[in-house]
């Protein structure tokens, strides 16, 4: 098995180090401002990128990030595991019991706001692909994945941005939470689809077992897999040492589910994200258990991701006001419009629905990962990507003040 020289395991080490100290220091500045740490860290990523460290000191950069090949493979294992375990823990904020309880009401809201986007995003995609920058000889499954690009909900981010408002627990909150867990588990669906029917998404076992294997493992997972879950926890908890077994067994889970998804021709963070909602969703698996996950991906591996989108792309070149401009009007209004127009059909009141079209508008890591896949697979360019990455920072810093404006409109 071929190994790290000395001088790769030093620049690996020197990478990760890098990597893990400014994104602390810019999620922390973030924080002070009240902002999520995500954006912190993809700043921090622009920092060390060729968009800033490369044009201002391109031998330091060079040396970091572009000297030795087999660090750089080595590197990107690293974030493999991240983005994987960012979507596991997203998945663990799913709360099945929560969709049941607010029932029509976010379903309306979850699926109008994701039907306005999806259908304005192809049709501006499909009608201007050199434009916007979608792969035109796959021109259908890219315009669509446009479309659902805009349409996700940043479900971790709006539930920060309630609980800072206090608004976690009221029903404009529960509303808007439940909401966004249904556009979460239906985005990642539709997305695993798309990524099947596209001509770089073929190495699986072709389009139709895949799309059938999916709502298997889907329903299975969240059926008969759950309760394995529930009668297999309650043994880990009491023969196993704590909290250390219930983790390790936990992220094996996790790495097998997202190695089964990723065979069958959908990407490996989708098997993560719904094993993440299976065990989530269990009642044996306690807050404190949830919160040691959280804390050791969110601080660890999830900056590991985020700083690497500033590795990939140049933010200045690759920056065009044009796309950009498109891509966070048809972004913002029709989520928005989309969340409201669903509230109202659903009977929710007309203050409930503002407050719900801006909570649904909120972005964050998912579209982002999702964004840095469909870059990845050849489905969009480097400028659509950019655009993506910068209406998911503009719709993060804006939510929480539109969200407390809107609390107190009298209509």
């Amino acid at each position: 098995m071929e190994t790290l020289d000395h001088k790769e395991v030093i620049n690996l080490l020197l990478q990760l180090a890098s990597i893990l100290i400014l994104a602390r220091v810019f999620a922390e500045l973030a924080r002070k401002f009240k902002q999520p740490a995500v954006v912190g860290e993809i700043f921090a990523g622009i920092i060390l990128g060729p968009t800033i460290l490369g044009n201002f000191f391109p031998g330091a950069q060079e040396y970091l990030f572009g000297t030795h090949e087999m660090t750089n493979i080595a590197f990107d294992g690293f974030v493999q595991i991240s983005v994987v375990l960012l979507l596991f823990i997203a998945g663990l904020e799913v709360e099945l019991h929560i969709v049941w309880s607010q029932g029509k009401k976010a379903l309306y809201i979850a699926v109008a706001s994701m039907i306005l986007p999806i259908i304005a995003g192809f049709v501006v995609a499909y009608a201007f692909p050199e434009f916007l920058g979608v792969n035109i000889n796959d021109r259908v499954v890219a315009s669509t994945f446009f479309g659902l690009a805009i349409s996700i909900t940043g479900l971790a981010i709006v539930a920060r941005i309630l609980m800072d408002l206090n608004l976690f627990k009221t029903s404009s909150g529960l509303l808007i939470i439940a909401g966004a867990m249904i556009v979460d588990v239906l985005g990642w669906l539709i997305f695993s689809v798309i990524l099947s029917l596209s001509e770089s998404g073929s190495d699986g076992l072709g389009v139709w077992p895949t799309i059938g294997l999916t709502l298997l493992f889907t329903l299975v997972m969240l059926t008969i897999g759950k309760g394995l879950i529930n009668r297999v926890l309650p043994w880990i908890n009491k023969k196993l040492a704590w909290p250390g077994g219930l983790l390790s067994l936990s992220l094996a889970l996790c790495f097998l589910a997202a190695s089964f998804t990723e065979f069958i021709g959908i990407h490996a963070i989708f098997g993560a994200f719904i094993i993440g909602v299976a065990l989530g969703d269990s009642e044996y698996l306690t807050e404190k258990a949830k919160e040691i996950l959280h804390q050791f991906i969110n601080n660890i591996f999830a900056p590991i991701f985020f700083v690497s989108i500033g590795l990939k792309v140049n933010f200045i070149t690759g920056f065009d006001p044009g796309i950009v401009g498109v891509v966070i009007i048809v972004g913002l209004l029709t989520k928005y419009y989309g969340a409201y127009f669903g509230g109202r059909l659903a009977g929710v009141s007309r203050k409930e629905s503002i407050v719900a079209g801006f909570g649904m508008s909120t972005r964050g890591s998912m579209d982002i990962v999702l964004g840095l896949i469909a870059l990845e697979n050849g489905l969009v360019t480097e400028p659509l990507f950019i655009g993506l990455v910068i209406l998911a920072i503009i719709a993060s810093m804006s939510a929480g003040p539109l969200i407390g404006w809107a609390r107190n409109l009298k209509v």
